[in-house]
């Protein structure tokens, strides 16, 4: 059985909150570090107190606020985040859609059962403080949702699918099932390490860097149309040859913020 545990499956919306997307106009995208101003509700979600000051430290790098923002999150939005890690975009995300919105923390089978333990991001599920959180276990290729979504977010994972300990994914149904999982309209944000232009799949296991180009491709061919980057985490100074874990560079990576959309005209 592969399906969530009925404790941690949200009960389906009303069908026609199912068809209309959560998420604002596009806003343009951010031309460098200094982005736009951050919505009310992006900024209490950063501010939270229930936050964990280690979540909170990172912010000054990881800029949640910048990069929610350019996807566009509004109260009541429905969103995904895809391979939740410990949680910390889901945290924000619990709190900048509110009590009527959702967040679905998807935790791939393949990853559960290699770290051979519980997913860090069920604590967070259990927590009262984020009850509009429910964890999803399934496996990568059968990525799906109970409702439509308005944003399927995936932070530094997405080298990961390609790699031989998530099977590899087979990256073109895995991009379509996320196309079907969001609403005409919805957003699809993917946010990973700069590999070397030009490098393809070169360094997805050994420097864990994916080449931006290649996820364009991968994720337009499922169907979306690319709607724009925000720069507010590019660094110029990486080389894009070094190991996003080696001390020189670790937290100082350049990475790519790109924004796809499934169009209005889709189903």
């Amino acid at each position: 059985m592969r399906k969530p545990l009925l404790s941690l499956v949200a009960v389906l919306g009303l069908a026609a909150c199912a068809t209309q997307p959560m998420l604002g106009p596009p806003p343009p995208p951010p031309s460098g570090p200094a982005s736009a101003a951050i919505p009310a509700n992006i900024a209490a979600a950063l501010s939270d107190p229930s936050r964990p000051a280690a979540d909170m430290i990172r912010d000054n790098a990881r800029h949640p606020g910048e990069v929610l923002a350019f996807a566009g999150v509004k109260p009541g939005a429905k969103v995904a985040d895809l391979i939740p890690g410990g949680g910390y975009f889901t945290r924000i995300f619990s709190k900048a859609v509110g009590p009527k919105g959702k967040v679905y923390a998807y935790v791939p089978d393949e990853l559960t059962k290699l770290a051979k333990r519980e997913p860090a991001v069920n604590a967070i599920a259990r927590d009262p403080v984020y009850s509009n959180v429910t964890v999803i276990l399934n496996t990568l290729p059968n990525f799906s949702a109970p409702e439509k979504l308005d944003l399927v977010f995936t932070a530094q994972n997405y080298h990961d699918m390609h790699d031989k300990f998530m099977g590899p994914a087979d990256l073109s149904v895995v991009n379509r099932q996320i196309f079907k999982a969001l609403k005409p309209g919805g957003v699809y944000l993917v946010i990973d390490h700069s590999a070397e232009a030009g490098s393809g799949l070169r360094n997805t296991e050994d420097l864990h860097r994916i080449d931006s180009a290649v996820v364009k491709s991968e994720v337009t061919a499922a169907g979306f149309i690319f709607e724009g980057e925000s720069r507010v985490l590019r660094a110029p100074a990486d080389t894009r040859k070094v190991n996003v874990y080696d001390p020189s560079i670790r937290g100082k990576t350049d990475q790519f913020v790109y924004k796809f959309r499934k169009p209005a005209s889709a189903r």
